[in-house]
């Protein structure tokens, strides 16, 4: 994860009740649900940019909908821990989602959340099964579900 992440994310709360994960891209992001309770999620939504331009409308949307007590974006880095090209902007979008919307925010590392959520549609359907819309919130989904895990079930 780069080092640029601030550390106020990490801030104290009771978790309950649902999350929203975010599987940010510059054309489309995935976005999913979970639940603490059971710490798994399913995939939600797809949201497309046009131009880049995220739709804050539709986020706000599926925040008031779904009242989550924290948002999760994925932060995207390489193997080795190094920033990739699309970490700024990942990392930028977290920041403008915590800004716009008050909620707790965390990130976690998505590496190789698409690479599984394109194994995990082929493994399901073949190649006629691999939709790219579909990919992004897969991966959401699996964001979401690894860090859902690092609570206990006595929380």
């Amino acid at each position: 994860m780069p080092d640029t992440l601030p550390s106020y994310w990490q801030e104290d709360f009771k978790p309950q009740g649902v999350a929203l994960g975010f599987d940010y891209g510059t054309q489309k992001m995935g976005v999913a649900v979970g639940q603490l309770l059971t710490r798994t999620a399913s995939p939600l939504a797809m949201l497309y940019l046009v131009k880049e331009e995220i739709d804050w409308a539709r986020i706000a949307a599926l925040i008031k909908e779904w009242r989550p007590f924290a948002l999760v974006v994925g932060i995207p880095v390489y193997m080795d821990d190094k920033p990739q090209w699309i970490t700024e902007k990942a990392t930028h979008f977290a920041l403008e989602l915590k800004k716009r919307f008050q909620l707790p925010l965390y990130v976690t590392d998505e590496r190789l959340t698409s690479k599984e959520a394109r194994s995990q549609i082929f493994e399901k359907g073949g190649y006629k099964a691999l939709k790219k819309s579909a990919i992004d919130s897969l991966a959401a989904k699996l964001i979401l579900e690894q860090w859902l895990q690092q609570f206990d079930s006595e929380r």
